[in-house]
């Protein structure tokens, strides 16, 4: 197996080396401004040269280049390895795609630029209380009153609500059609009469999600996304590029690569915990997870370079990642030991790795990540069905 880039493809990695050098971090004045706004200059000069944004059209937003994989891999590795800002977060990953499936013209025109360069920040109005994996069950209704629609209910666990300027959501708009069928996938403005949101304090004492009331909110009858009743189909646009975000295999090498500067840096017995043949031996079954992941991936690559399907491989991404997420966690617990008891609530993820606070908020985070993007269990029956061919579950087959 040949991992190695052509010379085209070093020579394109210098390229991009470079111009990161030049781009980031911002100095002078722009250093100074707020970070969404160096973030958006930022991107704004990446799409420009056709870093960013690549298969977007220029008159959405992007950069209009030929799709290329490899080369949108090398761009991936650099951008992180400096941690120059890529995509402005999951929720935009998400409603882009979306919007050039099945969005409008003036949809595209309007609404992804802004949202490429995060000038525009989206949160998703999908669970409720009484609708978590069931998605299609949701209540929330949304009524077609002359030229608006008025939306009455609740949406849950809804990331960055208290942030966002703009939520896509999913409204029950024909209560007497089969639950599949009477969905719509409406836009809505947050900041109006009628949209309350409610911070959830989180046990790691975040507040990175909110619950969010509607009480005759509005919005116009055109910021439907696709036609009345396709909402379960434009939603799974959606939570497609959702579990390609939290699926992404770079994430889980960072996992890794954590833990081990964690085991180097944290004591056991007056020697490293790293020492420990114990530790060693969970650290090279965590590697052996990282690494067969990893190759799947090298394949999958290969064959979107060549055009091939990469087969079921790429359904099992999002569990894969999230087992392997959460077996890391559970190490660095333990290995941080005691300090966990003393970290502060609302530890960030990204403390250093010698302190409590950030194995603790991870450990937490963990648990989170088996249920966005659709469950655990959902991603098995999905891995079995649509990617082995096995018949449906038992239960789901009686109540159809």
């Amino acid at each position: 197996m040949d991992l190695s880039y052509s010379q085209e493809h070093e020579d394109f990695r210098q390229e991009v080396q470079n111009f990161l050098s030049d781009n980031w971090p911002l100095e002078g004045a722009e250093a100074e401004l707020p970070r969404q706004e160096q973030d958006a200059r930022f991107r704004e000069r990446a799409i420009e040269r056709g870093y960013l944004a690549r298969p977007i059209p220029r008159k959405y937003g992007g950069s209009e280049q030929t799709p290329e994989v490899l080369k949108g891999t090398i761009i991936r590795e650099e951008f992180g390895r400096v941690g120059a800002p890529r995509d402005p977060g999951v929720p935009h990953a998400q409603i882009v795609p979306t919007l050039l499936s099945h969005g409008s013209e003036w949809q595209k025109e309007r609404l992804i630029p802004p949202t490429l360069r995060g000038r525009l920040l989206w949160c998703q109005g999908y669970s409720e209380p009484g609708s978590g994996s069931d998605l299609a069950s949701v209540q929330t209704r949304a009524e077609r009153v002359g030229d608006e629609w008025v939306i009455n209910g609740q949406k849950i666990w809804t990331s960055d609500a208290h942030e966002a300027e703009m939520m896509y959501l999913l409204c029950r708009t024909d209560p007497d059609a089969p639950k599949h069928a009477g969905m719509s996938y409406l836009l809505l403005r947050m900041d109006q009469p009628g949209v309350e949101v409610r911070p959830l304090e989180q046990m790691d004492g975040g507040a990175h999600f909110s619950e969010v009331f509607f009480d005759d909110a509005r919005t116009p009858a055109d910021h439907i996304v696709g036609k009345r009743g396709e909402g379960w189909i434009v939603s799974r646009s959606t939570l497609h590029a959702e579990r390609n975000v939290v699926g992404n295999v770079t994430l889980v090498r960072r996992h890794l690569d954590s833990l081990l500067r964690l085991a180097r840096v944290s004591v056991r017995d007056g020697r490293p915990a790293i020492a420990d043949p114990l530790v060693r031996q969970r650290l090279v079954e965590l590697e052996g997870y990282v690494t067969a992941q990893e190759y799947s991936a090298y394949r999958q690559l290969t064959c979107d370079a060549r055009g091939e399907n990469p087969g079921p491989g790429v359904i099992m991404n999002k569990l894969v990642s999230t087992n392997i997420a959460q077996m890391a966690a559970k190490i660095g617990l333990d290995l941080i030991g005691e300090k966990g008891l003393s970290a502060p609530i609302g530890g960030r993820f990204g403390a250093a790795p010698e302190t409590g606070a950030g194995w603790v908020a991870r450990y937490m985070a963990a648990r989170s990540t088996a249920i966005a993007g659709g469950t655990s269990n959902i991603q098995r029956n999905i891995i079995g069905e649509r990617g082995l061919g096995l018949p449906r579950d038992f239960a789901a087959q009686r109540h159809k």
